[in-house]
């Protein structure tokens, strides 16, 4: 493992190992040169290979002919900044472990372990890489839609950004509500070129799977949002046994009425607004007329989940979904009047048909009365009949 260059004659060990520190001599003629060699080696946990929330370990090691110094050691993440990690030092000064607990995905980078001592004084940075396989999304997202909209729901990955050069699988789970039962929607597995194969699984509700210009995008296309589309959509990945996930929750909302169809003079009907999960209490729901005033806007109270307005005329009523200051997915719901000609229309048929009623009435009174006096009538000659039968004598007043 080591060779002496010819032309200056230099000593070139490869491969160092801890047991190579030691002191090196040169000897040429009667002049002899002594240099110590001291040897650090630097291990990272998990092969340099994490997953979000995840602790980096290292452990380094030291070894020289002279005895062992305390060393100083400071970490710098990849973007140059300094960390702070729990160093553990053993009492022979051999072995420092240095532990950083929960990385992020943002952590990918090459990093630095500065080791320093005053005597022997040294001043010493060793590089190494850090790679976090994770999401580029926030950990839990948010996403409003509207009824018989579309929406694409995707994952970021960032696998290619950080050369993760080996092959990892992953789901795509939905459930509606938490504790609710999960269905799986598709599962993926990415290869390490970089190649993704994905499987749709389930037909719950329709669902397609959108060409991706990136490889490291996974997503699912929703082409017609319905109401019980709505919950949490989790996104996992696996690689050697661990597990991160990453969730999306699709809020819907809808409006609706009481009643169908244009709006009768002096009528009066209730227009309600309804996302399909509570909102955080810096979201609200309104409802207001375009070229109303300040009387016609209706608020949701905090975590309400429906929020309701009575009209009693014809305009155009927009729902608003506000998350702080920011407008999310509007919905609105015109309300028309009936024509005053159908109004007068259906007074007069209301009039007609009362009249209608009480002819028809008095025409049944008259004609039960007489069906009443033809059967009392019908009756006595029945009887008349029958004395006659049984010879009796019928008895006339003079």
């Amino acid at each position: 493992r080591s060779e002496i260059i010819p032309s200056n004659k230099h000593l070139k060990v490869m491969d160092l190992k801890l047991s190579d520190a030691g002191i090196y001599t040169c000897e040429y003629d009667s002049h002899t040169f002594s240099i110590s060699l001291h040897i650090f080696k630097l291990m990272i946990s998990l092969d340099g290979h994490f997953l979000p929330n995840e602790d980096l370990e290292l452990t380094l090691m030291q070894n020289s002919s002279h005895p062992l110094p305390s060393l100083s050691i400071t970490l710098f993440n990849s973007n140059n900044n300094i960390v702070t990690p729990t160093v553990l030092e053993d009492k022979t000064r051999q072995k420092y472990t240095v532990k950083l607990k929960q990385l992020e995905a943002t952590d990918s980078g090459t990093w630095t372990c500065h080791v320093h001592s005053e005597s022997p004084l040294i001043n010493q940075n060793i590089p190494f890489d850090v790679k976090v396989l994770g999401f580029q999304n926030p950990d839990l997202e948010r996403k409003y839609a509207t009824v018989d909209s579309t929406v694409i729901l995707s994952w970021r990955l960032n696998f290619q950004k950080i050369t993760w050069k080996e092959g990892f699988t992953g789901q795509l789970n939905w459930k509606q509500q938490e504790g609710a039962p999960a269905h799986e929607l598709l599962d993926f597995n990415i290869t390490a070129r970089g190649e993704q194969h994905k499987t749709k699984k389930s037909n719950h509700f329709r669902f397609e799977i959108p060409e991706s210009k990136s490889g490291s995008t996974i997503a699912v296309k929703l082409p017609k949002v319905h109401f019980n589309y709505s919950g949490h959509y989790q996104c996992q990945l696996a690689y050697n046994s661990r597990y991160v996930q990453s969730k999306i929750e699709l809020v819907v909302m809808k409006v609706s009425a009481n009643a169908v169809g244009p709006l009768p003079r002096g009528a009066e009907v209730t227009l309600t607004c309804q996302v399909s999960s509570p909102l955080p209490s810096n979201t609200h729901l309104r409802w207001e007329r375009v070229n109303g005033t300040q009387m016609d806007v209706k608020k949701s109270k905090q975590h309400e989940v429906k929020v309701e307005v009575n009209v009693s005329a014809a305009g155009l009523w927009i729902c608003h979904l506000i998350e702080g200051n920011d407008l999310k997915i509007s919905l609105s719901y015109p309300v028309e009047e009936v024509p005053v000609w159908i109004s007068y229309v259906v007074i007069g048929a209301s009039i007609g048909g009362s009249v209608l009623v009480f002819v028809l009435a008095c025409l049944c009174t008259i004609s039960g009365i007489s069906w009443q006096r033809r059967r009392q009538r019908a009756k006595r000659m029945v009887q008349a009949r029958q004395y006659l039968l049984e010879n009796k004598t019928c008895q006339c007043q003079q």
